[in-house]
């Protein structure tokens, strides 16, 4: 989604004016597809997604699945980190923090499911894998070819075996994790407006700009920042409030129209997401840009300010107050300025960062400085439902350092109750090819 920055008469200017911006509301980062407690803009049309289904393994749950309450979580035992050395470096990549190796892959005894889950995914990722430059640091380009080569006529009675034979997991910085949840929310929304339907989902606005930094300072390369043309200056785009009162009329298509503004904002905060038309069809929508602005989560305000009780601080504690509360709950979600624009999907989706669909219960959004998108990762946590492997191929603005993580659970009643609140810690292990451990003397 690099943006081509022509309305400027003077590159000279239109670089302060960049940077300028970037101090005052955020850098964009490059990259990402949401939870309530993060946005995940995704980085659309990467890859050619391939129509390849993947399986989605079972997973684990007691009740209630409802969309009003979140699962109640099932406990499990988290495997203790290992004893973490001396950083590499400065630790602002995996390649430059402190690198354990890991116990055998055999030793984790994975599931079989999601190891032929895992696998597959796996495989729908090699093409992206093999082209990116792993900002990790942990891999280059090559050292996948073997494992994806071998990838392409793995059995799935033989997926565990595969990941053991291939791999060698790697404990990034001290292997301390934690987990959050994602979904496809599913709200009621309507292709044209109606009595009921008043709320506009908007696409991209015309006179939406992206700078890409790194085109006036190397420094700042894989960064952006996002604004409009007011005269010669690049200013700060339109906020969530402004934009809820209407600004954007003229401005911006509107490609649907939404029946709860408190249901369009989780959207928004997940990324993508299905409208349930009247008619009982459902209308596939995902990112298509972001105002600029930062992102603020909401949630933590209102814990901060006392707001929510005993049980509510799960997405569904939160929607069920801001109902309760629709004049504050305004406010409060106007506290957010970030503002996501979408665009209809018609192919298989949603997509994350690498362009590729995104799997339920296999899919986890990680950070590529610390993960290569693409690689498999294990995680151990206090919560049974996420246990396992998984593949990282999305990525989350607030899904920042290593071993952070945000697990997708797809679509429907009960993806919701599990990734609505889904918080859980542990350990994680980052699984990269045997030749990358070798150069990195592991």
């Amino acid at each position: 989604m690099t943006g081509l920055f022509h309305s400027m008469k003077n590159l000279g200017a239109a670089a302060s004016a960049a940077v300028l911006l970037s101090a005052c509301s955020g850098i964009v980062p490059d990259g990402g597809m949401r939870s309530a407690s993060r946005e995940r803009p995704p980085q659309l049309g990467y890859e050619t997604p391939s129509t390849t289904p993947v399986p989605v393994p079972p997973v684990p749950m007691r009740g209630p699945a409802s969309g009003d309450r979140a699962a109640v979580p099932i406990p499990a035992t988290a495997r203790a980190p290992l004893p973490s050395g001396a950083a590499r470096g400065d630790g602002l990549t995996a390649a430059a923090s402190a690198l354990q190796r890991g116990p055998s892959i055999a030793s984790l005894n994975l599931d079989a499911a999601r190891a032929v889950s895992a696998l597959g995914a796996f495989r729908l990722s090699c093409p992206g894998l093999q082209r990116r430059t792993d900002r990790s640091g942990l891999t280059q380009n090559g050292d996948w070819s073997e494992a994806c080569a071998a990838a392409a006529n793995a059995s799935d009675r033989d997926a565990a075996a595969f990941f053991a034979r291939w791999f060698t997991p790697v404990q990034v910085s001290d292997g301390t994790a934690f987990a959050t949840g994602y979904f496809e929310p599913e709200i009621a929304g309507s292709r044209h407006r109606r009595a009921g339907y008043d709320t506009p989902i908007y696409g991209r606005p015309r006179d939406l700009i992206d700078v890409d930094l790194g085109q006036f300072n190397e420094e700042l390369a894989g960064k952006k920042v996002r604004g409009k043309v007011d005269g010669t200056s690049l200013v700060l785009y339109d906020d969530r409030a402004q934009i809820v009162n209407g600004s954007l009329e003229g401005r911006a298509p509107v490609i649907g129209w939404a029946a709860d503004p408190v249901e369009l904002f989780f959207l928004q905060v997940q990324g993508s997401g299905r409208l349930r038309l009247p008619d009982g069809g459902v209308m596939r929508i995902g990112y298509a840009s972001q105002n600029g602005r930062a992102y603020t989560g909401i949630g933590r305000l209102m814990k901060d300010r006392g707001l929510l009780g005993p049980g509510e601080s799960s997405m569904q504690g939160i929607v069920s107050w801001l109902r309760r509360h629709p004049e504050e709950g305004r406010r409060i979600m106007d506290e957010n300025k970030s503002y996501v624009f979408f665009q209809e999907l018609t192919g298989p989706g949603p997509l994350g960062a690498m362009g590729y669909a995104v799997t339920p219960r296999v899919t986890v959004a990680a950070d590529p400085n610390f993960v290569p998108l693409g690689a498999p990762v294990w995680v151990s946590l206090d919560r049974a439902e996420p246990n396992g492997i998984w593949v990282a191929q999305d990525t989350g603005g607030a899904i920042k350092g290593a071993n952070r993580f945000d697990t997708f659970w797809g679509a429907g009643e009960e993806a919701r109750a599990i990734a609505g609140g889904m918080s859980a810690r542990g350990s994680a292990l980052v699984l990269i090819p045997k030749a990358s451990a070798a150069r990195l003397g592991l």
